[in-house]
């Protein structure tokens, strides 16, 4: 899918038809016929888009012959029918010397929606500088969203663990555990990828744009700091409800011990009358059932009072 933009008089951000100088190239899973067409326009090699469109991409910069290449990974949901289980994808930004910004994805990221709809402060696709760096600072924001979004699971699942016995909320669990695996580690790769940014002079910027990718790395930190604090409590809690899960388990196989101790009173009475033996005065009276039942009940009763006070029911 090929899509381009271009900001109008009002500074709104609006899908354009044609190729203009100064537009915004979004590339989403892009055919064959959009790359050539793009890379003719574009004035690059189409193997520089091409090696975007890898799963596996890791975070880098690399400047070539008409451009500048930055890859960060960005969080996304891969499959909605499991919930908490984010992966990171890939998200590749060209600036080319021919005055065109480009973005090239497998998948079409959520928080791009946001410059498309002409959200971000102060956006204007012609600086194509500063367009970058808000880029970069927004995907960290999409990292902090979706911590939060983590962070109201974990909650509902905490209160419906108090008094679960099966593995169902673990596996939420492990999967909120595996998604923060994935953050620490692309988040890592994208501090390398602002910080050679900062130290290496592979784009020039302006005092006002040196403060936006500050403002970028600051973000991203606490993206990591947040996703690390995330995973230890994580962990910690992981191991303390296995722990209520099994007692809950025990509670229960506990109190089904003593209900089947006390039920087997009654069992054991009725087997001993049933004998082919004389009862004497019990076996010839008309209340003999009603007795034996009285005494049962006695006994059944006595020995559930003192399993009860002995907490064995």
């Amino acid at each position: 899918m090929l899509k381009i933009f271009k900001n109008d008089l009002d500074n709104i951000v609006k899908e354009n038809v044609s190729f203009e100088k100064n537009t915004w190239i979004d590339l989403v899973n892009p055919t064959e016929e959009e790359i050539q067409n793009v890379s003719e326009v574009c004035k690059i090699n189409s193997s520089v888009i091409l090696q975007v469109l890898v799963e596996k991409e890791l975070p880098r910069v690399k400047k070539f012959d008409g451009g500048v290449l930055i890859v960060i990974d960005v969080p996304y949901m891969k499959d909605k029918s499991i919930r908490n289980k984010y992966v990171t994808y890939p998200l590749g930004i060209i600036l080319c010397d021919s005055d065109y910004i480009l973005t090239v994805s497998l998948i079409e990221h959520e928080f791009l929606q946001k410059f498309k709809q002409s959200r971000i402060e102060n956006f204007d696709i012609s600086k194509r500088v500063r367009f970058l760096l808000q880029i970069l600072f927004n995907s960290s924001s999409a990292y902090l969203y979706t911590l939060d979004v983590l962070d109201a699971n974990i909650k509902k699942i905490e209160k419906s663990t108090y008094h679960s016995t099966n593995n169902k909320q673990m596996l939420n669990f492990l999967n909120i555990q595996n998604s923060l695996v994935y953050f620490i580690t692309s988040l890592k790769a994208n501090s390398m990828v602002l910080e050679k940014l900062q130290k290496d002079n592979v784009i020039s910027m302006n005092k006002e744009e040196k403060i936006l990718l500050e403002d970028a790395v600051i973000e991203n930190k606490q993206c990591i700091e947040s996703s690390m604090i995330f995973r230890e409590i994580l962990s910690s809690t992981i191991d303390a409800y296995g722990t209520i899960i099994s007692n809950n388990l025990n509670v229960i196989m506990k109190f089904l011990t003593g209900i089947t101790i006390v039920f087997s009173i009654p069992t054991m009475i009725a087997s001993f009358l049933g004998m082919n033996v004389p009862l004497g005065a019990v076996g010839e009276s008309d209340l003999s059932f009603l007795l034996i039942c009285i005494i049962s009940f006695i006994v059944s009763f006595i020995l559930a009072c003192w399993l009860n006070k002995k907490n064995m029911l």
